[in-house]
């Protein structure tokens, strides 16, 4: 869904909100593709007995782990290297993404989050502290920002 000629950034925002709220990122038969995810993880859990292992404190710390995992693999990349990935170390972080979407599937499940709405809130949150006419073109915290 790409933005129409003159359409403001936040009305397509607004746009594609909506639209993910209608499509839930659907398989084509009304189930969200996290909702897939899950069950699929719940099972995998489930044949192993290690649904004693996965509480909200065990995922998070497991989930922060493998972003940490994730984060390894940039290192010692420079800038161009990190956006211009071998092959190989593409691969290593699409499993790492994969286990780092699995734990925050599992453990937004665990605590009643809908991550993708949470994901949704947050960004409106951080639109409001980073508002472009202070924030565009610069990496400072929302509190440094010029009157913030």
């Amino acid at each position: 869904m790409l933005p129409r000629s003159g359409m403001n950034i936040r009305s397509h925002l607004a746009q594609l909100h909506m639209f993910m709220d209608n499509q839930r990122m659907c398989d084509g038969n009304g189930a969200s593709v996290l909702d897939d995810l899950l069950v699929k993880t719940r099972e995998f859990v489930a044949e192993r007995d290690w649904e004693q292992y996965h509480s909200p404190k065990n995922l998070s710390i497991a989930l922060s782990v493998e972003a940490a995992e994730l984060a390894e693999i940039f290192q010692w990349l420079t800038e161009d290297q990190s956006r211009n990935l071998t092959p190989m170390q593409k691969a290593h972080a699409a499993e790492e993404i994969g286990d780092v979407l699995v734990y925050l599937v599992d453990l937004a499940e665990k605590l009643g989050i809908e991550p993708v709405k949470a994901a949704f809130d947050k960004l409106e949150k951080n639109r409001e502290k980073y508002p472009v006419e202070k924030a565009r073109g610069n990496a400072v915290k929302y509190d440094e920002l010029a009157g913030g």
